[in-house]
């Protein structure tokens, strides 16, 4: 079939390389218009516009549209594609737009849909703890995540994913999946079942979220450094200067201190010890969180002895 894809960050990439390698033609790709990224604001192309330059440089267009409005819709309508193929690509499609496709479209969502319908769902379910998530490929809707599954792949979680670790498996999970759901619609093999249960939503995540709250359990501050690991990262401070937390393990009360160990005080935020095995322990709403590795601010990241080794007094400091 001839393929308009959608689709703008790294995660997306696998899938087009693998559309680029299968029977299916490629006859367009859209994606977002290029920004300024780094501190010296370099304008810089999505990872996608990337890999179609790369795949066939100038044989096939890059169109790159703030909106899908009238300009937008004629270029894809002169791309002469049968079917759209989304992933990731950060806008909805409207009625108008997906006139243009004769067999309609599909859209990659990592997450086992109706659970997690929205733009951050990787984030969401590390988060929240789930012990699977997965990948749907779903008939694209008019409203949001609302269409029917045509292949879905459960994805059991351990509880040690990162977003980045998790972003990345799904990246190469999803790419056979898509181009197997593009041959069963080509020869009718293809059954869409409608989404079942109770949907539960995601919203947006923004630099803020990473802001570490230490009356939280320990379990749940974990969640929330691997769901926040590449970003917006998890950050607390200390003596007034921004600390970024980058890895961490929960201990929980009951878990016995070295006997050099004195707890004094166990006020969440607290650090009550500093050890070579555990790392920077701080007190929680419940529990304890072992920090393993950290960056202060303006300084390189290092491991947590590492760290206590430079700042004098850890012990008995509050991180706020």
């Amino acid at each position: 079939m001839r393929v308009l894809f959608a689709g703008s960050p790294e995660i997306a990439v696998p899938t087009l390389e693998a559309l680029a390698a299968s029977s299916h033609v490629v006859v367009g790709v859209l994606t977002n218009p290029a920004s300024t990224i780094g501190r010296g604001l370099k304008v810089s192309d999505t990872p996608i516009a990337q890999a179609a330059v790369r795949l066939w440089g100038d044989r096939i267009p890059v169109l790159r549209f703030e909106a899908l409005r009238t300009e937008a819709r004629a270029a894809v309508a002169a791309c002469n594609a049968e079917i759209l193929v989304s992933f990731a690509y950060g806008h909805l499609f409207g009625p108008k737009f997906m006139a243009l496709f004769p067999r309609g479209g599909i859209n990659v969502h990592p997450s086992l849909l109706p659970r997690w319908r929205g733009s951050a769902p990787i984030q969401h379910a590390i988060l929240a703890m789930d012990t699977e998530t997965g990948i749907s490929i779903q008939t694209i809707a008019p409203e949001m995540d609302t269409g029917d599954l045509v292949l879905v792949r459960r994805i059991p979680l351990t509880g040690k994913e990162t977003a980045g670790t998790l972003s990345e498996y799904c990246a190469h999970a999803a790419a056979p999946m898509v181009v197997e759901a593009l041959d069963r619609i080509e020869d009718g093999r293809a059954v869409f079942m409608s989404q079942r249960g109770e949907p539960i939503y995601c919203g947006k995540i923004s630099k803020e979220d990473g802001r570490i709250d230490w009356t939280k359990s320990s379990r749940e501050l974990d969640a929330q450094i691997r769901a926040f690991d590449p970003w917006p990262g998890s950050y607390t401070s200390l003596r007034g200067a921004r600390l970024s937390i980058l890895e961490a393990e929960p201990m929980d009360e009951n878990m016995l201190l070295e006997k050099d160990e004195h707890v004094t005080n166990l006020a969440p935020g607290t650090i009550i010890a500093v050890s070579a095995s555990k790392g920077i322990v701080v007190a929680t709403g419940r529990g304890f969180l072992a920090i393993k590795h950290l960056q202060l601010a303006t300084r390189k990241s290092m491991g947590a002895y590492e760290f206590a080794n430079g700042v004098r007094g850890l012990v008995g400091a509050v991180l706020s």
